[in-house]
């Protein structure tokens, strides 16, 4: 019974259950004192996989309707920033202490500095860093406005590329919560809670300068981190990541804004260390992310997320010709 119910599922919606799960699961069996709220977090996972079943099972039985049909296609981009604030509750599970003072002293070993701090320090102008604070809030953009083109242009290109999109996601997810890294923004002591110890701790804390703080886009990303960043979720770089795997599908199906899309990425991953967001092996652990889970994506994709098992609106989408590479 169970089997026939899931007959109807493609690979995003087994990579959403499977996620929900195996988090679900992890939190039961291994929360702490640090996870005090564990309870009505096992229930949410659970009930938000009950959801994600009627959801599908709907569209199965009935016409699906607007509502429907958009639920049924963007669900996962609806799950992710919930999933990814909760990384922030449940990072401290495996391990007690974050893993910055590692990196810090690998990135002083690797380069003689701090790359994340000395960038801005050597070129605190503000056109560049309104182009570069742009470039970073364009992660946000990529990923909606990427989508939303697939969706209005093909539906099963959409399925693809949520699907993909999700995978990678949900991989990051994973791993911040093993492995729990802040990022540069520890340097400005703005985590009460935690402290570097002092031989990687600045003498002074750094100082943004007055010039980048007055920029629209400086704000805007400081608006953003303040009320929806979750701490210990800067390795792998999932900005890095993303935004490559948004590249690839705009280059195999949207090809006329490639080019543009891929100075918007390469600029993108500059910025997330002058930005002071990343660390540069979190941005060359995101680059490996996407070069690992793009074609395991892909090929998984290939496995589960295709034929019968496609939303019955996908299977009536208009597929353009010449639009895969």
């Amino acid at each position: 019974m169970a089997l026939r119910g899931m007959k109807h599922y493609t690979f995003i919606d087994y990579a959403t259950q499977a996620y929900l799960a195996l988090v679900g699961l992890l939190i039961l069996l291994f929360h702490n004192e640090a996870v005090p709220e564990w309870p009505f977090l096992v229930l949410g996972h659970v009930i938000c996989m009950g959801f994600v079943h009627l959801l599908i099972r709907s569209q199965t039985v009935r016409t699906p309707g607007t509502v429907l049909d958009f639920l049924r296609h963007f669900y996962p981009v609806l799950l992710y920033a919930a999933f990814y604030r909760e990384t922030g509750a449940l990072n401290r599970m495996f391990l007690s202490d974050y893993l910055d003072p590692f990196l810090i002293r690998l990135e002083e070993r690797l380069f003689g500095l701090q790359p994340s701090l000395a960038l801005m320090e050597r070129l605190p102008y503000l056109m560049l860093s309104e182009i570069l604070y742009a470039a970073y809030f364009s992660y946000y953009l990529m990923i909606v406005g990427v989508g939303l083109a697939l969706y209005l242009r093909d539906r099963g290109q959409f399925f693809h590329y949520v699907s993909v999109v999700s995978f990678v996601f949900y991989v990051c997810y994973v791993l911040y919560i093993f492995l729990p890294v802040m990022g540069p923004r520890v340097f400005f002591r703005e985590f009460e809670e935690y402290h570097l110890p002092q031989d990687v701790q600045p003498a002074a804390a750094p100082i943004f300068p007055e010039a980048i703080r007055s920029g629209p886009f400086y704000q805007i990303m400081a608006i953003i981190y303040r009320y929806f960043e979750a701490p210990g979720a800067a390795f792998p770089s999932s900005h890095v990541a993303v935004a490559l795997c948004t590249l690839y599908f705009s280059t195999r199906y949207l090809r006329p804004i490639r080019h543009l899309h891929g100075v918007m990425v390469i600029l993108l991953c500059l910025s997330t260390i002058y930005c002071r967001y990343h660390y540069v092996v979190d941005v060359l652990a995101g680059l490996l992310t996407a070069a690992v889970l793009l074609p395991l994506g892909n090929a998984l994709y290939s496995k589960f997320g295709r034929s019968d098992r496609q939303p019955p609106c996908e299977s009536k989408a208009h597929k353009p010709s010449g639009t895969e590479a």
